[in-house]
């Protein structure tokens, strides 16, 4: 009885905060690994993963004391922030597979035109010039601008071509940890209302 209720509810919250941690690290490790090797020189793109990187770490640490605690606070808190993110998280991956060609097309024109070390790291590693048209009396990173510039395709046929499959990859990941958020409030809520069986009997919760 006690393990179909708080051992095992206790159990499940502390097995699902361990996994955001990992994926937390895992975030942090990547976009340091991709800096350091010079992958990606954009220090806004490397700046946003480990932000939330670090907010997911600190939210599943915040949680997972919670849990092993039973801390009631620490528990409320925790359901709260996960249900925004939970909120945030499905919008953002519902609009990932929704978007058609031209909303792809004007949003990655958008992403483009703000930063200049995003531009030169997918035109080197994509091996295109420019977004809409190539420049060719201006600069590009791309290798084949070197040799024979007019050989060289737009940026935005080459990422078109992955786009969508990139959008819905992204969309059926958000869409699977943003279940294992409300799954995450769920066993929260249930644990807020189980009694410790090895605490007091005339204590509340």
């Amino acid at each position: 009885m006690v393990c179909g209720g708080y051992v095992c509810t206790k159990n499940a919250l502390c097995v699902l905060n361990i996994l955001y941690i990992l994926v937390s690290l895992l975030l942090v490790g990547v976009a340091g690994w991709g800096k350091w090797f010079d992958l990606v020189s954009s220090i806004r793109v490397v700046a946003g993963v480990i932000g939330v990187g670090v907010f997911l770490f600190l939210v599943a640490f915040v949680r997972l004391c919670g849990a092993l605690k039973h801390h009631q606070v620490l528990l409320f808190f925790y359901m709260m922030v996960l249900f925004i993110v939970f909120v945030g998280q499905f919008s953002v991956s519902c609009a990932c597979l929704a978007l058609n060609k031209d909303q792809q097309k004007l949003l990655l024109e958008v992403g483009w035109n703000k930063s200049e070390a995003t531009q030169r790291d997918v035109e080197k590693t994509l091996g295109c010039c420019g977004f809409s048209f190539v420049p060719i009396n201006g600069s590009c990173a791309a290798s084949c601008f070197d040799i024979h510039p007019e050989t060289c395709v737009t940026c935005s046929t080459t990422i078109l071509q992955y786009a969508g499959e990139v959008l819905r990859f992204v969309g059926g990941i958000g869409l699977f940890f943003s279940f294992t958020e409300i799954l995450g409030v769920w066993l929260a809520h249930r644990f807020r209302n189980i009694k410790d069986p090895r605490s007091n009997p005339g204590a509340f919760l």
